[in-house]
């Protein structure tokens, strides 16, 4: 079976917007919600159980959409490039920042305050990164769509 380009640049642009919806929706819906309608602990502990799957489905919608890439028969080397940061990023992030920042959050939550200081800085930086996958799966999107 073999796909065309259109099928496959709109393959690429649905899942790059899926990407980008899901980034949007969880970074400044979701989230803020969760910590508006909890208490914090519990806001806390639902969310360190939520994001390995948020970067797990952003890894995933990267995937999918640099399959739809590669299979592609027009040039796409630049979205390619870009959309292959970001997965990577997602999965670097579900493997070694998460973890990390739980390790982090534990021992900061147990009195230890140079561990707080560590999560905080790490936090910081993961949510720069996040802003960064953010900014580059939109700049893909106008890329495509154009």
């Amino acid at each position: 079976m073999t796909f065309d380009w259109l099928t496959l640049r709109l393959l690429a642009m649905v899942a790059t917007a899926l990407m980008a919806g899901g980034m949007v929706f969880f970074s400044f819906i979701f989230a803020p919600l969760v910590f508006a309608k909890l208490p914090r602990p519990e806001a806390g502990r639902f969310i360190r159980e939520v994001f390995p799957v948020y970067h797990l489905a952003v890894g995933v919608a990267g995937i999918v959409a640099l399959a739809a890439l590669a299979a592609s028969p027009s040039r796409h080397a630049v979205e390619f490039i870009v959309i292959t940061a970001v997965a990577v990023a997602a999965i670097f992030a579900r493997r070694v920042i998460l973890p990390r920042a739980g390790a982090l959050r534990d021992r900061a939550e147990a009195g230890d305050d140079a561990a707080k200081a560590r999560f905080r800085r790490l936090h910081g930086a993961s949510t720069v990164l996040n802003l960064a996958q953010l900014a580059a799966v939109l700049f893909v999107l106008v890329r495509l769509g154009a």
